[in-house]
């Protein structure tokens, strides 16, 4: 039942909503176009807000249903980390469409307010600081998920789940590797600057 569920839950974030969107209203591969993602953001560049907010709600959903689904049928905090790895697994590499999707916010954040409402709470509040202090809340949103497994440690959450964390914090951040480092290069030349 485990697998089944995992399985499900992976095969529901390989549903990429900006993808199918973009290709409705356009006809277009939002892959080949913008940052290659078939994230919000991307999709906000070709679509405007309305299509930010569509893709952004649709990924929220689904990041919601999965573990949703898993908490009724009885699974476990620790078993759950896993259904929440598996959906933000399938919205980033997802099969139907050569293992080519967005980077995974949007979807962690439906799961985790799902898995525990306390820590998207926590590391979006501690984002923020880091991002006023850093003046990058990319940098800082990104750091924070890099903390969220120990964050998740510190609320008390079984060994399992704290990998389940880890492992998709892991993912999001190989994900993000462009995002990161061109923020730490702004960081680098504002030092610079400033010397």
């Amino acid at each position: 039942m485990d697998l089944i569920m995992i399985l499900a839950s992976y095969f529901l974030g390989c549903f990429s909503t900006g993808y199918y969107l973009v290709r409705l209203r356009t006809g277009q591969d939002i892959r080949q176009l913008g940052s290659g993602s078939t994230g919000g953001t991307n999709v906000g560049r070709l679509l405007g807000t309305p299509g930010f907010a569509l893709t952004l709600i649709g990924d929220l959903l689904k990041g919601v249903l999965a573990p949703w689904g898993a908490l009724h049928l009885g699974f476990t905090p620790g078993h759950i980390a896993f259904v929440l790895l598996a959906v933000v697994t399938g919205h980033i590499f997802p099969v139907q469409l050569g293992f080519h999707g967005g980077k995974g916010l949007a979807t962690a954040l439906g799961a985790a307010l799902v898995f525990d409402y306390r820590l998207p709470i926590v590391v979006g509040a501690v984002a923020g600081l880091v991002g006023l202090v850093s003046r990058q809340l990319t940098l800082g949103l990104l750091s924070v998920v890099a903390a969220a497994p120990a964050i998740a440690a510190l609320m008390g959450h079984t060994l399992t789940a704290t990998v389940g964390v880890a492992l998709t914090a892991l993912l999001i951040l190989i994900a993000h590797r462009t995002n990161i480092h061109t923020a730490l290069e702004q960081v680098r030349r504002r030092a610079h600057t400033s010397k």
